[in-house]
């Protein structure tokens, strides 16, 4: 197997990735700031640390280094964003001031007065931190622009995916790539070659320039088909220093919340994932519940005076409880308030249209505005609910859909929402045609594969201004 020969050990020597000899510096100066805004904030006016708080800060400075270099912050590759590495050193801080909280209740090393000046340096440190690398970054980005610290690049495939490296590398010049150009073997044309790229030489021109110390990096770009040719280009490129990455053409899946994984030397990439695990699951929840609270506590009246209007003008419960898919497709009970005359939730439910007479006037009203949906806030306290993701359907929609759109229940790999970008961007009401229903699910994969704690912040915001009332809301 291709994979297979990848991890062989006589690969190791150059399908590496790049060490900056900055690493140490970086690292040496993060440990300085921590014990900087220790003394600053733990220490005060003393000039000496006691022995327990040195103790403590040994401990958040060896756990700060395990887990920052558990999640690779030392070893991120030029093209990775400055949000990615914000996010790094977050989880590594998180991680290391929870071990080193734990390991002084237990040791009985930090007292009631210390913790007055504890958390200002649990919070003042990581922003210290994510200020000190952004400086890096904007000074590593500064030389690259000058050609300084810069790697002389040359992409081998003529191909698709070969353009849309191009176009990144051409876009981005904080990465340091100074690009060749491409080189390629085969005719235009043929095997997903294109006929509009210009190709500067051979593989044999590759290779001979790759010996000569002339490209630092090679990035190969040929479909996975040619697993072969690949194999004999690697192979021929191990006779010399130069970097190499291969770049699969994954665009020929539909990858949603991908990522590559390591199975005690496997690699793997996983196609379909649940992206809000981990530390991006807490902070969604987090996110939920305080946006929650706070709306509740805000809308209490107003609920109390839609319940007394339903009450007043049609007779029935105040609450309709839907059956709906929730997480992983298990089923949930959605409250919603009742605006129709009669509750479908069985096997074979009719979708509101414009004029429907089950609909009651004081319901078309909470439709439009809605303000029916106020009740989903509790599903959302409770946990089966977010404030943000895709809308849920009905049951029996659910089942008829998933059969008709590809990749229609892989909305479900988040937790279903109040509002999402689809219903910002009017994707709402009813769905009378396979097409209207296709543009709500491609918004809802789009949010679950680019997700981030500022998207579900924009969309909320964008929620209050624009996502109340829409025509298509029956």
């Amino acid at each position: 197997m291709f994979i297979g020969s990848l991890l062989n050990n006589q690969y190791n020597g150059f399908i590496r990735q790049n060490k900056s000899a900055l690493i140490a510096l970086v690292k040496v100066i993060d440990i300085l700031i921590i014990i900087l805004t220790f003394h600053i904030y733990i220490n005060g006016e003393k000039n000496h640390i006691e022995d327990k708080q040195a103790l403590v800060l040994i401990a958040s400075v060896l756990t700060f280094l395990f887990f920052s270099t558990f999640n690779n912050l030392y070893g991120i590759p030029r093209g990775v964003r400055f949000l990615f590495i914000c996010k790094n050193i977050v989880t590594a801080w998180s991680a290391s001031i929870f071990s080193t909280t734990v390991f002084s209740l237990i040791a009985n090393y930090v007292d009631s007065e210390n913790y007055k000046t504890f958390y200002p340096w649990v919070i003042i440190t990581p922003l210290c931190l994510i200020g000190w690398h952004f400086l890096l970054r904007l000074i590593l980005i500064a030389l690259r622009k000058v050609g300084i610290n810069s790697k002389t690049t040359a992409i081998f495939g003529a191909t698709r995916l070969g353009l849309d490296l191009q176009s990144i590398i051409l876009k981005e010049p904080w990465m340091g790539l100074e690009l060749v150009g491409f080189f390629d073997d085969r005719k235009p044309g043929t095997d997903n070659r294109t006929t509009d790229t210009e190709v500067i030489g051979t593989f044999d021109d590759l290779v001979e320039r790759a010996k000569n110390n002339e490209i630092d990096v090679i990035f190969i770009t040929l479909p996975m088909r040619s697993e072969q040719r690949i194999k004999s280009i690697i192979d021929n490129l191990g006779d010399s220093s130069t970097v190499v990455y291969y770049i699969p053409d994954l665009f020929v899946f539909d990858l949603l919340g991908s990522k590559i994984e390591n199975y005690n030397g496997l690699p793997s990439i996983c196609v379909y994932d649940i992206p809000h695990a981990g530390i991006d699951g807490i902070s969604k929840r987090i996110l939920d519940i305080g946006v929650s609270s706070a709306i509740l506590s805000i809308i209490a009246i107003p609920m109390l005076i839609i319940s007394i209007g339903i009450k007043l003008t049609s007779p029935g419960p105040i609450f309709f409880v839907q059956k709906r898919y929730g997480l992983r497709g298990e089923e949930i009970k959605v409250l919603k308030f009742r605006t129709m005359k009669v509750c479908e939730d069985g096997n074979n439910v009719k979708q509101a249209t414009k004029g429907d007479s089950r609909i009651t006037p004081f319901g078309q009203f909470l439709r439009r505005t809605s303000l029916d949906e106020l009740p989903q806030f509790f599903n959302t306290l409770q946990g089966t609910m977010s404030i943000v993701g895709p809308r849920p359907h009905a049951v029996a929609h659910n089942e008829l859909y998933r059969s008709l759109i590809k990749g229609y229940m892989l909305r479900h790999n988040v937790k279903p929402g109040i509002t999402g970008l689809a219903q910002i961007r009017g994707f709402r009401g009813e769905t009378d045609t396979i097409d209207k229903m296709e543009k709500r699910i491609r918004s809802d994969l789009e949010y679950i594969h680019y997700w981030s704690v500022w998207m579900d912040i924009e969309i909320i915001f964008t929620t209050i201004f624009k996502g109340f009332v829409n025509k298509n809301a029956y």
